[in-house]
Protein backbone atom coordinates (compact mmCIF):
# COMPACT_ATOMS: atom_id res chain seq x y z
CA UNK A 1 0.00 0.00 0.00
CA UNK A 2 1.00 3.25 -0.76
CA UNK A 3 2.14 5.30 2.00
CA UNK A 4 0.16 8.27 0.66
CA UNK A 5 -3.23 5.58 1.17
CA UNK A 6 -5.47 7.33 3.30
CA UNK A 7 -7.06 4.46 5.44
CA UNK A 8 -10.44 4.10 7.09
CA UNK A 9 -9.88 2.82 10.83
CA UNK A 10 -13.66 3.28 11.64
CA UNK A 11 -17.05 4.58 10.53
CA UNK A 12 -19.79 5.06 12.11
CA UNK A 13 -23.20 7.96 12.35
CA UNK A 14 -23.83 10.13 15.18
CA UNK A 15 -27.48 11.40 15.69
CA UNK A 16 -28.49 14.68 17.79
CA UNK A 17 -28.34 14.07 21.65
CA UNK A 18 -32.27 14.48 21.18
CA UNK A 19 -35.00 14.69 19.34
CA UNK A 20 -36.31 18.22 19.23
CA UNK A 21 -40.55 18.07 17.96
CA UNK A 22 -39.41 20.56 14.98
CA UNK A 23 -37.03 18.24 13.38
CA UNK A 24 -39.71 15.75 13.09
CA UNK A 25 -41.27 18.12 10.49
CA UNK A 26 -39.93 18.38 6.63
CA UNK A 27 -37.48 21.42 6.87
CA UNK A 28 -38.32 22.84 3.28
CA UNK A 29 -35.72 24.40 1.12
CA UNK A 30 -35.59 28.01 -0.51
CA UNK A 31 -35.02 29.34 -4.08
CA UNK A 32 -30.93 29.94 -2.60
CA UNK A 33 -30.84 26.63 -1.99
CA UNK A 34 -32.37 24.59 -4.34
CA UNK A 35 -30.25 26.19 -7.07
CA UNK A 36 -26.97 24.65 -5.40
CA UNK A 37 -28.49 21.24 -6.22
CA UNK A 38 -26.04 20.04 -9.04
CA UNK A 39 -22.90 21.59 -7.30
CA UNK A 40 -20.14 19.89 -4.86
CA UNK A 41 -20.59 19.54 -1.15
CA UNK A 42 -18.49 22.34 0.95
CA UNK A 43 -14.84 21.00 1.92
CA UNK A 44 -13.03 22.68 4.45
CA UNK A 45 -10.82 21.35 7.14
CA UNK A 46 -8.11 22.24 9.95
CA UNK A 47 -4.56 20.70 10.18
CA UNK A 48 -3.04 20.53 13.78
CA UNK A 49 0.32 19.14 15.01
CA UNK A 50 0.21 16.92 17.42
CA UNK A 51 1.95 17.92 20.81
CA UNK A 52 5.89 17.04 21.07
CA UNK A 53 6.15 13.26 21.31
CA UNK A 54 6.95 12.66 25.41
CA UNK A 55 4.60 15.25 26.13
CA UNK A 56 1.55 12.36 26.21
CA UNK A 57 0.41 9.26 25.01
CA UNK A 58 -0.67 8.96 21.62
CA UNK A 59 -3.60 6.37 21.33
CA UNK A 60 -5.20 8.66 25.05
CA UNK A 61 -4.66 11.65 22.42
CA UNK A 62 -6.23 10.49 19.57
CA UNK A 63 -9.19 8.62 21.02
CA UNK A 64 -9.74 11.14 23.67
CA UNK A 65 -9.62 13.86 20.28
CA UNK A 66 -12.75 11.05 19.02
CA UNK A 67 -14.69 10.68 21.84
CA UNK A 68 -15.17 14.50 22.60
CA UNK A 69 -15.45 14.99 19.03
CA UNK A 70 -18.04 12.86 18.67
CA UNK A 71 -20.12 14.22 21.82
CA UNK A 72 -19.96 17.91 20.41
CA UNK A 73 -21.40 16.99 17.48
CA UNK A 74 -24.18 15.18 18.86
CA UNK A 75 -25.04 18.04 20.57
CA UNK A 76 -24.28 20.49 17.74
CA UNK A 77 -26.55 18.64 16.01
CA UNK A 78 -29.45 19.59 18.64
CA UNK A 79 -29.06 22.96 17.52
CA UNK A 80 -28.71 22.12 13.63
CA UNK A 81 -30.86 19.45 13.36
CA UNK A 82 -31.14 19.35 9.37
CA UNK A 83 -27.48 18.30 8.87
CA UNK A 84 -28.39 14.99 10.44
CA UNK A 85 -30.74 14.33 8.05
CA UNK A 86 -31.40 13.65 4.21
CA UNK A 87 -32.86 14.77 1.21
CA UNK A 88 -36.20 13.54 0.29
CA UNK A 89 -38.28 13.98 -3.00
CA UNK A 90 -42.00 14.07 -4.23
CA UNK A 91 -42.32 14.07 -7.83
CA UNK A 92 -45.22 14.86 -9.87
CA UNK A 93 -45.78 14.15 -13.39
CA UNK A 94 -48.39 16.70 -14.24
CA UNK A 95 -47.82 19.98 -13.62
CA UNK A 96 -44.04 18.59 -14.06
CA UNK A 97 -43.00 18.96 -10.77
CA UNK A 98 -39.99 17.72 -8.20
CA UNK A 99 -40.13 18.83 -4.41
CA UNK A 100 -37.39 18.55 -2.23
CA UNK A 101 -36.70 18.70 1.10
CA UNK A 102 -35.09 17.46 4.19
CA UNK A 103 -36.60 14.51 5.77
CA UNK A 104 -34.73 14.01 9.42
CA UNK A 105 -37.18 11.36 10.48
CA UNK A 106 -35.61 8.53 8.23
CA UNK A 107 -31.63 9.50 8.29
CA UNK A 108 -29.31 7.50 10.20
CA UNK A 109 -27.34 10.90 11.01
CA UNK A 110 -24.53 12.73 10.64
CA UNK A 111 -20.82 10.26 9.83
CA UNK A 112 -18.07 10.11 10.96
CA UNK A 113 -14.87 8.77 9.77
CA UNK A 114 -11.70 8.14 11.91
CA UNK A 115 -9.21 7.39 9.28
CA UNK A 116 -5.19 7.33 9.28
CA UNK A 117 -1.79 8.23 6.71
CA UNK A 118 1.41 7.72 6.95
CA UNK A 119 2.51 11.28 6.17
CA UNK A 120 3.57 13.91 8.25
CA UNK A 121 2.39 17.64 8.65
CA UNK A 122 5.58 19.12 6.30
CA UNK A 123 4.38 16.44 3.37
CA UNK A 124 1.14 18.60 3.29
CA UNK A 125 2.76 21.84 4.02
CA UNK A 126 5.94 21.74 2.14
CA UNK A 127 5.40 21.56 -1.35
CA UNK A 128 4.72 24.01 -3.51
CA UNK A 129 1.54 23.07 -4.42
CA UNK A 130 -1.29 21.61 -2.29
CA UNK A 131 -0.69 17.21 -2.68
CA UNK A 132 -3.43 15.33 -3.76
CA UNK A 133 -3.48 13.24 -1.17
CA UNK A 134 -5.66 15.65 0.82
CA UNK A 135 -8.70 15.64 -0.96
CA UNK A 136 -8.97 12.18 0.58
CA UNK A 137 -9.03 13.80 3.84
CA UNK A 138 -12.49 14.81 3.13
CA UNK A 139 -15.86 12.61 2.69
CA UNK A 140 -18.03 12.94 -0.34
CA UNK A 141 -15.41 12.98 -2.88
CA UNK A 142 -16.90 14.59 -6.01
CA UNK A 143 -20.23 14.52 -4.55
CA UNK A 144 -22.88 16.58 -5.81
CA UNK A 145 -25.65 17.81 -3.50
CA UNK A 146 -28.52 16.43 -4.60
CA UNK A 147 -27.04 13.16 -3.48
CA UNK A 148 -27.50 13.93 -0.08
CA UNK A 149 -30.55 12.02 -1.33
CA UNK A 150 -28.65 8.79 -0.07
CA UNK A 151 -25.45 10.38 1.21
CA UNK A 152 -25.06 12.17 4.61
CA UNK A 153 -25.74 16.07 4.58
CA UNK A 154 -22.93 16.52 7.02
CA UNK A 155 -19.53 13.98 7.45
CA UNK A 156 -16.57 14.76 9.83
CA UNK A 157 -13.56 12.87 8.95
CA UNK A 158 -10.43 12.85 11.69
CA UNK A 159 -7.47 11.59 9.41
CA UNK A 160 -4.63 10.89 11.80
CA UNK A 161 -1.00 11.73 10.54
CA UNK A 162 2.55 10.65 11.52
CA UNK A 163 2.94 13.96 14.04
CA UNK A 164 -0.70 15.60 13.38
CA UNK A 165 -4.46 15.41 13.32
CA UNK A 166 -6.30 16.66 10.03
CA UNK A 167 -10.15 17.59 11.18
CA UNK A 168 -12.03 17.59 7.56
CA UNK A 169 -15.80 18.42 7.22
CA UNK A 170 -18.04 17.76 4.44
CA UNK A 171 -21.43 20.09 4.66
CA UNK A 172 -23.85 19.85 1.83
CA UNK A 173 -23.86 23.00 -0.43
CA UNK A 174 -28.24 22.81 -1.13
CA UNK A 175 -28.84 23.33 2.75
CA UNK A 176 -25.49 25.45 3.87
CA UNK A 177 -23.29 28.17 2.37
CA UNK A 178 -19.73 29.49 3.66
CA UNK A 179 -21.47 31.50 7.04
CA UNK A 180 -23.32 28.71 8.21
CA UNK A 181 -20.76 26.18 7.55
CA UNK A 182 -18.28 28.02 10.08
CA UNK A 183 -21.16 28.74 12.14
CA UNK A 184 -21.38 25.09 12.88
CA UNK A 185 -17.82 24.83 12.46
CA UNK A 186 -17.18 27.62 15.58
CA UNK A 187 -20.53 26.04 17.32
CA UNK A 188 -18.71 22.46 17.25
CA UNK A 189 -15.20 23.51 18.56
CA UNK A 190 -17.18 25.70 21.17
CA UNK A 191 -19.27 22.78 22.55
CA UNK A 192 -15.83 20.64 22.45
CA UNK A 193 -13.88 22.70 24.33
CA UNK A 194 -16.73 23.16 27.10
CA UNK A 195 -15.47 19.73 28.27
CA UNK A 196 -18.48 17.57 27.37
CA UNK A 197 -21.21 19.67 29.62
CA UNK A 198 -24.32 18.43 28.30
CA UNK A 199 -26.24 21.89 29.01
CA UNK A 200 -24.08 23.84 27.40
CA UNK A 201 -25.80 27.26 25.76
CA UNK A 202 -24.28 27.52 22.80
CA UNK A 203 -23.41 31.56 22.02
CA UNK A 204 -25.23 31.75 18.95
CA UNK A 205 -28.22 29.55 17.99
CA UNK A 206 -29.04 29.25 14.03
CA UNK A 207 -32.13 30.80 13.09
CA UNK A 208 -33.54 27.92 11.17
CA UNK A 209 -37.05 29.92 10.00
CA UNK A 210 -37.01 29.92 6.33
CA UNK A 211 -37.29 33.27 4.48
CA UNK A 212 -39.32 33.39 1.37
CA UNK A 213 -40.33 36.92 -0.04
CA UNK A 214 -43.41 38.39 1.12
CA UNK A 215 -46.47 37.31 -0.91
CA UNK A 216 -44.81 33.97 -1.82
CA UNK A 217 -46.55 30.83 -1.65
CA UNK A 218 -43.57 29.31 -0.17
CA UNK A 219 -42.32 27.20 1.70
CA UNK A 220 -43.65 24.27 -1.02
CA UNK A 221 -41.07 25.69 -3.58
CA UNK A 222 -40.82 22.99 -6.47
CA UNK A 223 -38.28 22.39 -9.62
CA UNK A 224 -40.19 22.02 -13.26
CA UNK A 225 -38.57 18.70 -13.62
CA UNK A 226 -39.58 14.76 -13.57
CA UNK A 227 -36.35 13.48 -13.47
CA UNK A 228 -33.00 14.26 -11.91
CA UNK A 229 -31.65 14.24 -15.24
CA UNK A 230 -32.89 16.97 -16.57
CA UNK A 231 -31.25 19.46 -14.06
CA UNK A 232 -28.00 17.33 -12.53
CA UNK A 233 -24.65 17.51 -14.38
CA UNK A 234 -21.42 15.93 -13.13
CA UNK A 235 -17.91 17.02 -14.54
CA UNK A 236 -14.18 16.24 -13.30
CA UNK A 237 -12.17 18.87 -13.43
CA UNK A 238 -9.18 19.77 -15.66
CA UNK A 239 -6.30 19.35 -14.21
CA UNK A 240 -5.07 22.35 -12.51
CA UNK A 241 -2.55 23.41 -9.69
CA UNK A 242 -3.58 24.53 -6.50
CA UNK A 243 -1.41 26.96 -4.70
CA UNK A 244 -1.93 29.06 -1.28
CA UNK A 245 -1.04 32.67 -1.64
CA UNK A 246 -0.23 34.33 1.64
CA UNK A 247 -0.76 38.18 1.87
CA UNK A 248 0.40 40.14 4.85
CA UNK A 249 -1.95 42.91 6.06
CA UNK A 250 1.08 45.42 5.26
CA UNK A 251 1.11 43.87 1.57
CA UNK A 252 -2.87 44.50 1.55
CA UNK A 253 -2.79 48.11 3.14
CA UNK A 254 -0.55 48.96 0.17
CA UNK A 255 -2.51 47.22 -2.37
CA UNK A 256 -6.16 49.63 -0.84
CA UNK A 257 -3.65 52.75 -0.78
CA UNK A 258 -2.66 52.70 -4.35
CA UNK A 259 -6.28 51.55 -6.00
CA UNK A 260 -8.31 54.23 -3.59
CA UNK A 261 -5.44 56.88 -4.45
CA UNK A 262 -5.52 55.84 -8.26
CA UNK A 263 -9.33 56.25 -8.28
CA UNK A 264 -9.65 59.35 -6.17
CA UNK A 265 -11.79 57.97 -3.63
CA UNK A 266 -11.68 56.27 0.05
CA UNK A 267 -14.39 53.79 -0.58
CA UNK A 268 -12.12 50.74 -1.78
CA UNK A 269 -11.94 47.74 0.82
CA UNK A 270 -9.35 46.40 1.45
CA UNK A 271 -10.63 42.78 -0.03
CA UNK A 272 -11.81 44.59 -3.33
CA UNK A 273 -8.02 45.86 -3.90
CA UNK A 274 -6.79 42.43 -3.19
CA UNK A 275 -9.47 41.02 -5.45
CA UNK A 276 -8.94 43.15 -8.15
CA UNK A 277 -5.38 42.66 -7.99
CA UNK A 278 -5.51 39.01 -8.18
CA UNK A 279 -7.81 38.99 -11.61
CA UNK A 280 -5.35 41.61 -13.17
CA UNK A 281 -2.65 39.19 -12.70
CA UNK A 282 -4.48 36.00 -13.27
CA UNK A 283 -5.62 37.90 -16.72
CA UNK A 284 -1.57 38.81 -17.58
CA UNK A 285 -0.57 35.45 -16.55
CA UNK A 286 -3.44 33.79 -18.95
CA UNK A 287 -1.65 35.57 -22.19
CA UNK A 288 -5.33 36.89 -23.80
CA UNK A 289 -5.91 38.42 -26.61
CA UNK A 290 -6.59 42.05 -25.96
CA UNK A 291 -10.67 41.47 -27.13
CA UNK A 292 -11.54 38.52 -24.79
CA UNK A 293 -13.90 38.94 -22.32
CA UNK A 294 -12.93 38.10 -18.95
CA UNK A 295 -14.90 38.25 -15.69
CA UNK A 296 -14.34 38.65 -12.09
CA UNK A 297 -16.76 37.06 -9.86
CA UNK A 298 -17.58 37.26 -5.99
CA UNK A 299 -19.68 35.57 -3.96
CA UNK A 300 -21.52 38.07 -1.57
CA UNK A 301 -23.61 37.48 1.35
CA UNK A 302 -27.49 38.29 1.45
CA UNK A 303 -28.51 38.17 4.75
CA UNK A 304 -27.14 41.90 5.51
CA UNK A 305 -28.63 43.23 2.32
CA UNK A 306 -31.81 42.55 3.03
CA UNK A 307 -34.73 45.34 4.07
CA UNK A 308 -35.47 44.20 7.04
CA UNK A 309 -31.86 41.95 7.07
CA UNK A 310 -31.51 38.05 8.16
CA UNK A 311 -29.94 37.12 11.08
CA UNK A 312 -26.25 37.07 10.74
CA UNK A 313 -26.77 33.21 12.00
CA UNK A 314 -29.79 32.32 9.22
CA UNK A 315 -29.15 28.77 8.63
CA UNK A 316 -29.34 27.79 4.97
CA UNK A 317 -27.90 29.64 1.57
CA UNK A 318 -28.19 33.12 1.58
CA UNK A 319 -26.04 34.43 -0.83
CA UNK A 320 -25.28 35.57 -4.41
CA UNK A 321 -22.39 36.51 -6.80
CA UNK A 322 -21.85 39.54 -8.46
CA UNK A 323 -19.56 40.00 -11.01
CA UNK A 324 -17.12 42.73 -12.94
CA UNK A 325 -16.78 42.20 -16.81
CA UNK A 326 -14.39 43.62 -18.94
CA UNK A 327 -11.81 42.75 -21.88
CA UNK A 328 -8.56 41.25 -20.79
CA UNK A 329 -7.00 45.07 -22.89
CA UNK A 330 -9.00 47.19 -21.04
CA UNK A 331 -8.24 45.41 -17.79
CA UNK A 332 -4.34 45.64 -17.95
CA UNK A 333 -4.21 49.16 -19.92
CA UNK A 334 -6.07 50.49 -16.77
CA UNK A 335 -4.48 50.14 -13.64
CA UNK A 336 -5.18 48.73 -10.53
CA UNK A 337 -7.82 51.28 -8.92
CA UNK A 338 -9.87 51.35 -12.10
CA UNK A 339 -10.49 47.10 -11.34
CA UNK A 340 -10.95 47.82 -7.98
CA UNK A 341 -13.46 50.67 -8.38
CA UNK A 342 -15.96 47.97 -10.96
CA UNK A 343 -15.73 45.60 -8.23
CA UNK A 344 -16.84 48.27 -5.47
CA UNK A 345 -19.57 49.21 -7.69
CA UNK A 346 -20.78 45.35 -8.69
CA UNK A 347 -20.68 45.14 -4.35
CA UNK A 348 -22.68 48.45 -3.90
CA UNK A 349 -25.09 48.24 -5.87
CA UNK A 350 -26.10 43.98 -4.47
CA UNK A 351 -28.95 45.84 -2.55
CA UNK A 352 -32.32 44.57 -1.35
CA UNK A 353 -33.97 45.40 -4.84
CA UNK A 354 -31.27 43.57 -6.83
CA UNK A 355 -31.56 40.10 -4.30
CA UNK A 356 -35.41 40.42 -4.34
CA UNK A 357 -35.12 40.43 -8.09
CA UNK A 358 -33.01 37.56 -8.64
CA UNK A 359 -36.16 35.95 -6.36
CA UNK A 360 -39.06 36.94 -8.39
CA UNK A 361 -36.72 36.01 -11.46
CA UNK A 362 -36.14 32.06 -10.00
CA UNK A 363 -39.87 32.12 -8.90
CA UNK A 364 -41.14 32.77 -12.73
CA UNK A 365 -38.75 30.63 -14.38
CA UNK A 366 -36.56 28.14 -11.26
CA UNK A 367 -32.99 26.73 -12.51
CA UNK A 368 -30.64 24.80 -11.00
CA UNK A 369 -26.82 26.01 -10.86
CA UNK A 370 -24.43 23.65 -13.03
CA UNK A 371 -21.24 23.06 -12.11
CA UNK A 372 -19.17 23.68 -15.43
CA UNK A 373 -15.64 24.35 -16.52
CA UNK A 374 -16.76 26.10 -19.34
CA UNK A 375 -19.20 27.96 -17.47
CA UNK A 376 -16.79 31.13 -16.53
CA UNK A 377 -13.74 30.11 -19.12
CA UNK A 378 -11.15 33.08 -18.80
CA UNK A 379 -12.65 34.63 -15.46
CA UNK A 380 -11.68 34.51 -11.55
CA UNK A 381 -14.71 33.21 -9.03
CA UNK A 382 -13.82 34.28 -5.86
CA UNK A 383 -15.96 32.16 -2.71
CA UNK A 384 -15.66 32.00 0.56
CA UNK A 385 -14.21 34.98 2.94
CA UNK A 386 -11.59 35.63 5.00
CA UNK A 387 -14.00 36.98 7.75
CA UNK A 388 -14.83 33.49 8.58
CA UNK A 389 -13.59 32.43 12.03
CA UNK A 390 -11.43 29.75 11.10
CA UNK A 391 -8.49 29.54 13.34
CA UNK A 392 -10.72 29.99 16.02
CA UNK A 393 -11.36 26.26 16.26
CA UNK A 394 -9.75 24.38 18.71
CA UNK A 395 -10.12 20.61 19.48
CA UNK A 396 -7.39 20.01 22.04
CA UNK A 397 -4.88 20.13 19.50
CA UNK A 398 -4.25 24.00 20.36
CA UNK A 399 -4.65 26.75 17.09
CA UNK A 400 -4.32 24.77 13.70
CA UNK A 401 -1.51 24.77 11.93
CA UNK A 402 -3.28 25.78 8.55
CA UNK A 403 -6.39 25.49 6.46
CA UNK A 404 -6.86 23.03 3.16
CA UNK A 405 -10.33 22.22 1.01
CA UNK A 406 -11.05 19.15 -0.60
CA UNK A 407 -11.91 18.23 -4.49
CA UNK A 408 -15.02 20.40 -4.85
CA UNK A 409 -15.88 23.42 -6.70
CA UNK A 410 -12.45 23.58 -8.00
CA UNK A 411 -11.71 24.88 -11.91
CA UNK A 412 -9.26 26.70 -13.72
CA UNK A 413 -9.92 30.27 -12.11
CA UNK A 414 -11.41 29.30 -9.09
CA UNK A 415 -9.96 31.34 -5.91
CA UNK A 416 -10.85 30.93 -2.19
CA UNK A 417 -9.59 33.64 0.47
CA UNK A 418 -8.98 32.64 4.18
CA UNK A 419 -7.71 34.40 7.12
CA UNK A 420 -3.91 34.26 7.36
CA UNK A 421 -2.72 32.42 10.65
CA UNK A 422 -1.34 35.35 12.03
CA UNK A 423 -4.73 37.16 11.80
CA UNK A 424 -4.67 41.68 11.75
CA UNK A 425 -6.44 41.46 8.52
CA UNK A 426 -3.55 39.20 6.60
CA UNK A 427 -5.21 36.88 3.83
CA UNK A 428 -4.49 33.12 2.44
CA UNK A 429 -5.61 33.04 -1.21
CA UNK A 430 -5.96 29.69 -2.47
CA UNK A 431 -5.95 29.11 -6.52
CA UNK A 432 -6.55 26.80 -8.59
CA UNK A 433 -4.74 27.04 -12.17
CA UNK A 434 -3.66 25.07 -15.16
CA UNK A 435 0.17 24.50 -14.96
CA UNK A 436 1.21 26.86 -17.55
CA UNK A 437 -0.94 29.48 -15.87
CA UNK A 438 0.44 28.95 -12.52
CA UNK A 439 3.85 29.28 -13.82
CA UNK A 440 3.28 32.10 -15.34
CA UNK A 441 1.56 33.75 -12.33
CA UNK A 442 4.56 32.91 -9.71
CA UNK A 443 7.34 34.57 -12.51
CA UNK A 444 5.26 37.82 -12.65
CA UNK A 445 7.31 40.36 -10.38
CA UNK A 446 4.10 42.39 -9.52
CA UNK A 447 2.73 39.88 -8.47
CA UNK A 448 4.96 37.94 -6.69
CA UNK A 449 6.40 41.12 -4.92
CA UNK A 450 3.20 41.10 -2.75
CA UNK A 451 3.07 37.93 -1.59
CA UNK A 452 4.42 37.06 1.47
CA UNK A 453 6.11 34.23 3.28
CA UNK A 454 3.13 32.74 6.00
CA UNK A 455 4.12 33.32 9.53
Amino acid sequence: MDSSTVRIISECFVTPQHVSEESKQPFYLSTWDLVMLSVHYIQKGLLFTKPAPGDYCEQNLINNVLVRLKRALSIALVHFYPLAGRFATKIEQKPKSHFVCVDCNNSPGAKFIHAAVDMSVSDIVSPTYVPLVVQSFFDHDRAINYEGHTRPLLSIQVTELIDGVFIGCSMNHAIADGTTFWHFFNTLSEIFQAQGDTNIKISSSPVLERWFPEGNNGPLLTLPFTHQDEFITRFETPHVLERIFHFSAESIAKLKEKANTESNTTKISSFQSLSAFVWRSITRARRLPCEIVTRCTLAINNRSRLEPPLSPYYFGNSFQTVTAMTTAGELLEHGLGWAAWKLNQAVVNHTDKSVLGFVKDWLQSPFVYQSSPHLYPRSVIIGSSPRFNMYGNEFGLGKALTLRSGYGNKFDGKISPYPGREGEGSVDMEICLPPFSMNALESDEEFMAAVSAPI
